[in-house]
């Protein structure tokens, strides 16, 4: 009897887990937040919603596209994520400019879509710079809009066939001009739109043409979005 009490105490046992009941197992412990490093992960989590999963464009451009990291380098795009875009939509993800994430997490972010650039997709391309070297031209850029945009977005901005408004109040509250500048060199692909080149067939966009028609677009900009208000004269006391 002492054997068979023993041989099926054996049994039992190796069956068991010794732990504590409830104890989760070492694999399934969660990391903190502050520990998470996934690209991926981190992605997803942060920038998905706006640049679109794998980067591929969604309300804002793809940051997939070899044109745009050939233009945008590492420490551009490090600025971007960790201090965001004051006044846009973008904003800053680094803890030390009041976003969630730890230095590490950007760095993260960074070398994942860094990763997505293609060393070959600007060969033979005479890219304009990121930044304007000079503030552009508004006066003549009204004629650079008519020469290279036109066809698309209308006559005067506001829509046509092709595309939907460009001068649209509130979207130019929600965009610097670093923002529309890198737009029309770089294009939106996944939306049909084209990059400086394409446009005019056979006619690229010079430096001087991207920071004019900047100018002329950022001319349109509300002083306060929303604005302006159609002007109306309400008697007193009567209802608005």
């Amino acid at each position: 009897m002492r054997a068979g009490f023993a041989a099926a105490l054996a049994v039992v046992a190796s069956g068991c887990d010794i732990r504590a009941p409830g104890r989760p197992a070492p694999d399934s412990q969660v990391p903190r937040p502050d520990k998470v490093t996934s690209f991926a992960v981190l992605y997803a989590a942060n920038c998905a919603g706006c640049h679109g999963a794998e980067g591929k464009g969604g309300a804002a451009l793809a940051l997939q596209d070899p044109l745009y990291l050939t233009l945008a380098d590492d420490g551009i795009v490090r600025r971007v994520v960790g201090k965001g875009v004051p006044g846009t939509a973008m904003p800053a993800f680094a803890q030390s400019a009041g976003g969630m994430l730890t230095d590490a997490q950007v760095e993260a972010i960074v070398a994942g879509i860094r990763a997505w650039a293609r060393p070959d997709a600007s060969q033979g391309v005479e890219l304009p710079p990121y930044a304007a070297r000079v503030t552009g031209d508004a006066k003549r850029g009204s004629s650079v809009y008519a020469a290279y945009c036109s066809s698309c977005h209308g006559a005067n901005g506001r829509g046509g066939a092709r595309a939907s408004s460009i001068v649209d109040g509130s979207f130019l509250a929600l965009v610097s001009n670093q923002s529309l500048r890198t737009t029309v060199i770089v294009g939106r692909p996944e939306l049909g739109a084209p990059d400086f080149r394409g446009n005019v067939p056979g006619r690229p966009m010079s430096p001087d043409d991207v920071s004019d028609v900047v100018a002329w677009l950022a001319a349109q900009r509300p002083e306060v979005a929303g604005q302006p208000y159609p002007a109306r004269r309400t008697a007193m006391g009567a209802r608005q």
